[in-house]
C-alpha cells in the first residue's frame, strides 16, 4: 500500500508539472529575443589614429568627436594646393589689369571716333582721320579680346586647384571621428597608434534606450495584432516574470518557414509571420534576452 501510495503521489506531482507547464505556455502567445539597430562606425580617412577616447559601455551623444587620424599629409598638400593657386592667382590678376588698361584706351578712342564721325558729317574731318581712328578702335577690341583668351585656360586652372582644395577639405574633415547617432559604445575594434584605412571598423554602437523584441506569429494570430498596438512583453525575473509594455512597429506582409530557434504558440505550424514590437528599456534589458508575447490588451 505505502508503494501503490507513493507512485500515485509522483504520478499527480508529473501531473501538475505538466499541467504548470502547460499554462506558462498557454500565458504567451509568441516568443523572441530581443535587438537593437546597431550602427557600426568605420574609418572615412587613411593613416594613424591619433586620438580615440571612447570605452565599451559608455553613453555616446550624436555629434561627440570621439577621435582623430592624421592629417598631415592633407594639411602638407593643401598649403601646397594654396601656393599654387596663389602663384596662378597673380597671373590671372595681371592678365586682368592688362585688360583694364585696354578697356580704359578703348573708351578713349570711343570718344575719339564719336568726335570724329561728327566732325566729318560736318565736313570738318577728312575720310583719312575716320579710317584711322576707326581701325584704332578695332584693334583694341581684337587686342582685349586676345587677352581675355588668354586668361581663359587661368580661370579653369583656378577652378581645378578649388575644386581639389574642396575635396581635401572634405578628407580633412572626415579625419575627424565624429559620433553619428546617440547611443552605448556595443564593441571597440580599434586602438590609439594603430593605422587604418577607408572603411575599416571603428567601433560598433547602438540605442538602448529603446529595444526591438523579434517575434514569430502564425496565419491565424494575424487577426489579433495590427500596428501600434500595445501588448505585454515578459522577462524572467528574480521573482517570476517582470512585465513591460511594448508597442507592436511591423509586422511582415509574407510568411516565412518557421525558424529552429524560435517557440510558437502553434510549434507545428510550417509557415509563420514576423514581427517587431518596440519596448521602453529601464536597464534590464539586453540584446539577445529571450522574452515573452501576450497580445492582451494593456489598461
Amino acid at each position: 500500500m505505502k508503494k501503490i501510495g507513493y507512485k500515485l503521489l509522483v504520478g499527480i506531482a508529473l501531473v501538475g508539472t505538466i499541467t504548470s507547464c502547460n499554462s506558462s505556455s498557454d500565458r504567451a502567445d509568441a516568443y523572441g529575443n530581443f535587438e537593437a539597430k546597431e550602427v557600426i562606425i568605420s574609418a572615412e580617412a587613411m593613416g594613424k589614429v591619433l586620438s580615440f577616447t571612447l570605452e565599451e559601455g559608455e553613453k555616446l551623444a550624436k555629434g561627440n568627436m570621439v577621435g582623430l587620424i592624421d592629417t598631415i599629409d592633407l594639411h602638407l598638400n593643401k598649403q601646397q594646393l594654396l601656393a599654387n593657386k596663389s602663384g596662378i592667382t597673380a597671373k590671372s590678376a595681371n592678365v586682368l589689369s592688362q585688360i583694364t588698361v585696354l578697356r580704359t584706351q578703348l573708351k578713349t578712342a570711343q570718344s575719339e571716333q564719336d568726335r570724329v564721325s561728327n566732325m566729318f558729317k560736318n565736313e570738318a574731318a577728312t575720310q583719312r582721320q575716320l579710317d584711322e581712328v576707326n581701325g584704332k578702335v578695332d584693334v583694341l577690341k581684337a587686342q582685349i579680346k586676345s587677352v581675355e583668351t588668354q586668361n581663359a585656360p587661368i580661370i579653369s586652372e583656378l577652378a581645378v586647384i578649388d575644386a581639389q582644395l574642396n575635396r581635401l577639405d572634405e578628407q580633412l574633415s572626415k579625419s575627424i571621428i565624429t559620433n553619428p547617432i546617440d547611443g552605448t559604445v556595443l564593441v571597440k575594434y580599434t586602438e590609439e597608434q594603430e593605422v587604418v584605412s577607408f572603411g575599416k571598423p571603428l567601433y560598433k554602437i547602438a540605442n538602448l534606450d529603446e529595444l526591438e523584441l523579434k517575434v514569430y506569429i502564425s496565419e491565424t494570430q494575424l487577426a489579433e495584432v495590427k500596428i501600434g498596438q500595445t501588448v505585454r512583453v515578459s522577462i524572467d525575473g528574480k521573482e517570476g516574470l517582470t512585465a513591460y509594455d511594448g508597442t507592436i512597429s511591423w509586422i511582415s506582409a509574407e510568411a516565412e518557414f518557421t525558424p529552429k530557434i524560435i517557440q510558437t504558440k502553434e510549434e507545428r505550424v510550417n509557415l509563420v509571420y514576423a514581427m517587431k514590437i518596440i519596448v521602453k528599456n529601464d536597464g534590464a534589458l539586453k540584446i539577445g534576452m529571450p522574452a515573452e508575447v501576450s497580445f492582451q490588451t494593456i489598461n
